[in-house]
């Protein structure tokens, strides 16, 4: 179990570039030569994207720790 709880860890903490965008997007920020507002959008979806996964991963961490002290009783 904590093997498994170390390899999530991981791999929630470890952070790749990527680039995600719709494609209309897309479409706006390559005809436009300003590259600043790109990597701006694209952060902007990375950081939508992690949200959701840090609430969950809080969330199963708090009920590991809730049936952890349940199982220590």
């Amino acid at each position: 179990m904590r093997t498994s709880l170390v390899f999530v860890l991981i791999t929630l903490f470890s952070v790749s570039s990527s680039s995600a965008q719709c494609a209309m997007c897309r479409a706006v920020l390559e005809s436009n030569t300003d590259t600043s507002v790109a990597e701006g959008i694209n952060n902007g979806i990375v950081y939508l994207m992690a949200l959701p996964y840090l609430l969950v991963g809080v969330v199963f961490y708090a009920v590991y720790r809730k049936l952890s002290a349940s199982k220590a009783k």
